[in-house]
């Protein structure tokens, strides 16, 4: 099994605690952080080694990341696993399952790369890497069926995981946060990249709201422990020491706790739908790779509480529209108007049920068919 990032970590820990309990004897190696390693992967490389975002980026570390892939590859071939799993990370896991099928393996892909949005011209390339294409989302399950790709719809782990009820005073005692002041969850994004991007314009968009709500508390989760330095660095530089709690991982009771967020594109959106926290999005990259990513993507938004409910719930601010002056006012009308936060929530509310399937055991059921398959 390999994960490219924390959310597939996550998504991967699951599963290999699903596996183990139908497979007790069954060992798992490949790469994974503390959600894998803790349900019993061998992790071979760290977890950060394959957390690179971005085309332009990806080229930077292209030589490394090959190297690894070359590894693994070499590794697995002399010792051939019964099954490989790739979660996520579909660039460098979809040319390592290719290969590991080529020698009679079976290999499955959780976690659809976005097709449905661009380079639908990956579909060959997944057509010939992987028997099976496990989807947290039940539109992408569709869209391979009508492609001829087999695929299950197994539903998203966070889903089962968070409740379908927020408790705010439960979170904020768990923060030391008092009830009264205005609470603004941060989340940034899991990749240093992301913070060397957007944490100073999201602590701008902090500045721009204490100057209204002189009260407002800040709580950033860092994704992974070398992340908080970097963190509390740059609060330190923008002057909000007083008004900011870092604290390591916890991005859920932090968007449990506050009145309103503002999050990084990707799982943050997610997570801020599944908790029920009003959020507005906002997301840079690299302008390379925004030039280039912007002749083929092909959806209307980017926020996955957008892309399933098919209207735009969650406030969207990408490239040079990611400015305080733009995503601030878009934030504070979420702190001063309860009764926008609480339909918001509604409607998040019902998106949550519909991924609340036991992913965890529905992934694992079409991973033993595969498994019991090979064996017959």
């Amino acid at each position: 099994m390999v994960a490219g990032e924390p959310s597939g970590d996550y998504l991967g820990g699951g599963l290999i605690r699903a596996l183990k309990a139908r497979y007790p004897d069954a060992r798992f190696e490949g790469i994974g952080g503390r959600h894998m390693t803790t349900a019993g992967l061998q992790s071979l490389y760290p977890l950060e080694s394959l957390s690179v975002m971005g085309l332009v980026e990806v080229i930077r570390h292209l030589p490394r990341l090959l190297g690894i892939r070359r590894a693994l590859r070499q590794r697995w071939r002399a010792d051939p696993p019964d099954l490989f799993i790739g979660v996520d990370a579909p660039d460098f896991n979809l040319g390592l399952a290719r290969r590991l099928r080529e020698t009679g393996r079976p290999t499955v892909q959780y976690v659809s790369p976005t097709v449905w949005a661009w380079r639908e011209g990956r579909l060959k390339g997944i057509r010939q890497a992987v028997d099976h294409v496990l989807c947290i989302y039940p539109f992408e399950a569709e869209f391979y069926a009508e492609r001829g790709i087999a695929a299950s719809f197994v539903g998203h782990p966070l889903a089962d995981q968070i409740p379908l009820t927020r408790d705010v005073a439960g979170a904020r005692a768990a923060l030391a946060i008092p009830e009264k002041p205005l609470c603004l969850a941060v989340l940034p994004g899991s990749r240093r990249s992301e913070i060397d991007r957007l944490l100073p314009l999201f602590l701008a968009v902090g500045q721009r709201l204490l100057a209204s709500h002189p009260g407002l508390q800040l709580v950033i989760p860092a994704a992974t422990p070398a992340l908080s330095p970097l963190i509390e660095q740059a609060v330190a530089q923008a002057g909000l020491e007083a008004h900011c709690t870092t604290i390591e991982g916890g991005a859920q009771t932090a968007l449990a706790a506050a009145d309103a967020a503002v999050v990084a594109s990707g799982t943050a959106t997610l997570e801020a739908m599944l908790v029920g926290c009003p959020a507005v999005m906002a997301y840079q990259v690299n302008r390379l790779t925004a030039v280039l990513a912007r002749r083929s993507v092909r959806i209307p938004y980017f926020a996955m509480p957008n892309l399933m409910a098919g209207e735009m719930l969650m406030p969207e601010f990408i490239q040079e529209q990611a400015t305080p002056a733009a995503i601030a006012p878009a934030v504070e009308r979420l702190l001063t108007d309860p009764q926008r936060a609480g339909a918001l929530a509604e409607r998040f509310n019902t998106l949550h049920q519909r991924l609340r399937c036991g992913a965890g055991e529905q992934a694992a059921e079409v991973v033993a068919t595969l498994l019991e398959g090979r064996r017959g």
